[in-house]
């Protein structure tokens, strides 16, 4: 890192292991971290040498302006400081890194992107849910679960997106899951469609909720589950009960070696 830069770097879905290279060595550069509500202590603690600055935004909490946030930025980098944005997941996946990244360019603060990886991705292998499966889909489509409001993204097109991907994964979905659950009915899923809540993912404290699209309201709310939360709509969530690890880590046999009932035997290599 040099001075006067700014490393706009993903720091996974919340497991420290799966940080990159690149943005270890960030922590252990940076003069400063400017972090997210979904880093842990763990992984600020590899950059001891630096000032940490808190800069969560968590939905119905109180939290900091985007624009405060990328000016704050602008200013740390014009004091020469080499500067860390660690944000959950990656920047660029409804992290809001492109606005941050424009703001610094326009301002002539030199950047570097580090992605990381996606909670929609890495957080649903952790709960051994594949977002692509052959069997199943051939496309997979990430949307939020709220607008820049905060409210349930009117500008979607459920109908379109229902046609056209056999899996959905939804970020930050859980406070507006009964409209989008009936959105998709209304476009045509089934209310025996398949569905996951992966929450906390990849932390010792992660909980799956399996669930199908017609129960998925009443089950969240009888779990007491909280965000941040992951939401898989589809079939490929029938994987898990052949493909979680974690279970056959503690000695648990799959649920289901053939989820999907196609009975086929794996090809040989």
């Amino acid at each position: 890192m040099q001075p006067g830069w700014v490393w706009l770097c993903g720091a996974g879905p919340g497991d420290p292991g799966l940080l990159t290279l690149h943005a270890l060595n960030a922590l252990r550069q940076a003069d400063v971290v400017v972090y997210d509500a979904l880093v842990s202590e763990a992984i600020l603690a590899w950059a001891p040498q630096a000032e940490h600055r808190y800069a969560g935004k968590r939905g119905g909490k109180p939290s900091a302006k985007q624009r405060d946030i990328s000016l704050l930025l602008v200013d740390l980098a014009r004091q020469g400081k080499r500067v860390l944005r660690l944000k959950g997941g990656d920047p660029f996946v409804f992290g809001r890194g492109g606005e941050e990244g424009q703001t610094l360019v326009q301002h002539g603060v030199p950047i570097r992107i580090v992605p990381g990886i996606s909670a929609g991705i890495g957080g649903l292998a952790y709960a051994g849910i594949p977002v692509t499966h052959r069997d199943v889909n051939q496309s997979v489509t990430f949307v939020t679960g709220h607008d820049q409001t905060g409210e349930t993204p009117l500008s979607l097109d459920w109908e379109a997106i229902s046609r056209a991907s056999g899996v959905i994964v939804i970020y930050m979905g859980m406070k507006h899951i009964a409209p989008i659950a009936e959105a998709l009915r209304d476009a045509g899923r089934p209310a025996s469609e398949p569905v996951a809540v992966v929450c906390t993912a990849t932390t010792p404290d992660q909980q799956v909720l399996e669930t199908t699209l017609g129960t998925v309201v009443e089950d969240i709310a009888e779990s007491g589950l909280e965000p941040p939360a992951i939401i898989c709509v589809g079939r490929s969530v029938l994987m898990r009960q052949a493909l979680d690890w974690q279970a056959m880590a503690r000695g648990l046999a799959p649920r289901d070696t053939d989820p999907l009932g196609r009975g086929r035997p794996a090809e040989s290599a």
